[in-house]
């Protein structure tokens, strides 16, 4: 699963941009699966067919995209204005490496400022090595996008790199195909484009699937750095099973499905509240009529930087939980 994990984290997939992140999901995937498809947004569908006379479907979402750099002007000396895409702190990019889709590599820096205060997106540039703006127009066009540059790393049973927002849920749906064995509802595993511009691909795909159950597989923020904003989620705890978030409150019969089940099968997991952000969960919560959602959340320390950091332990929590939720024959028994 290292290997899946690297390959992932590393691949280029800004938003609106999943197509190599989507291909290799589909080479891991296409053994495991009945049905798999590209939507008209570009979510990638795969179904595994329950064999239930009941059958039910069940909704696993991750979102295959990343946060990025647009480049929105380019100065006479070749260096690039951008803008964001997706939820980005200045100070996380003074001195990142970054990479376009031409492969093209450079890095972030920021004009003189008296006070770092000061540091805001239009202040920064970044700087892919040319020497004029003639020189940079051979190379980049306006809407280009740049994503980190950054090898994933594994240090005692941690994983570090860019993009683990969300491709680690990916590499879970991903665990949760080639383990998941005959079951009786309809599993559908999507993985989705454009959650990080406002939770896009879960909301169109939810609507054509109208499962009776969604669950998001996505990172979460964790309490356990020094002097981090009280929350209490860690990493190593265990699978965070949402209680809230800016998008979702979930409903007491889905958090009850979820509890119940890592509790009957004894999988390591802790209670999130997250007082800011929202996954895709939020979206299928809210398609057509409303839809029972859920989220199964992975601690993650500097979300949206390029060193983000969760621990190999709670993926494979995570995988397990995924796994008996979808062979789950019953929802929602009282």
């Amino acid at each position: 699963m290292k290997e899946l994990i690297k390959k992932l984290t590393e691949a280029y997939g800004p938003s609106g941009y999943e197509n190599d992140v989507m291909n290799m999901i589909k080479e891991e995937i296409k053994d495991y699966v009945d049905d798999l498809k590209i939507d008209k947004m570009g979510n990638l569908v795969a179904l595994k067919q329950g064999k239930g006379n009941d059958r039910k479907k069940i909704m696993f979402a991750a979102h295959a995209d990343e946060i990025g750099l647009m480049v929105t002007h380019i100065e006479k000396e070749g260096f690039l204005r951008f803008t964001n895409i997706g939820g980005i702190n200045p100070y996380n990019l003074v001195g990142a490496r970054i990479k376009l889709q031409s492969g093209q590599k450079g890095m972030v820096s920021h004009e003189h400022l008296d006070s770092m205060k000061d540091l805001k997106l239009e202040k920064m540039y970044m700087d892919i090595g040319s020497s004029s703006e003639e020189e940079s127009k051979k190379i980049v066009s306006l809407g280009d996008i740049a994503v980190y540059d950054q090898k994933t790393q594994f240090i005692d049973g941690r994983i570090m790199g860019k993009a683990i927002d969300d491709r680690i849920g990916c590499a879970v749906l991903i665990e949760t195909a080639k383990q998941v064995g005959e079951v009786d509802n309809d599993i559908f595993l999507v993985f989705t484009v454009q959650e990080e511009v406002g939770l896009r691909g879960g909301r169109t795909s939810a609507y054509s699937i109208n499962p009776d159950l969604g669950i998001a597989v996505d990172v979460t923020r964790t309490g356990d750095t020094p002097g981090a904003k009280r929350m209490d989620v860690a990493l190593g705890k265990g699978v965070a099973i949402k209680i809230k978030d800016s998008s979702l409150i979930t409903s007491q019969k889905v958090k009850k499905l979820i509890i119940d089940t890592a509790e009957r099968e004894n999988i390591k997991y802790q209670l999130e509240v997250l007082e800011r952000g929202g996954t895709d969960a939020g979206a299928i919560n809210l398609a057509r009529e409303g839809i029972p959602a859920g989220c199964l959340s992975l601690p993650c320390r500097y979300v949206h930087s390029y060193s983000e950091v969760v621990a190999l332990e709670d993926v494979e929590n995570t995988i397990k939980l995924a796994v008996k939720v979808a062979g789950n024959s019953q929802l929602f028994q009282e």
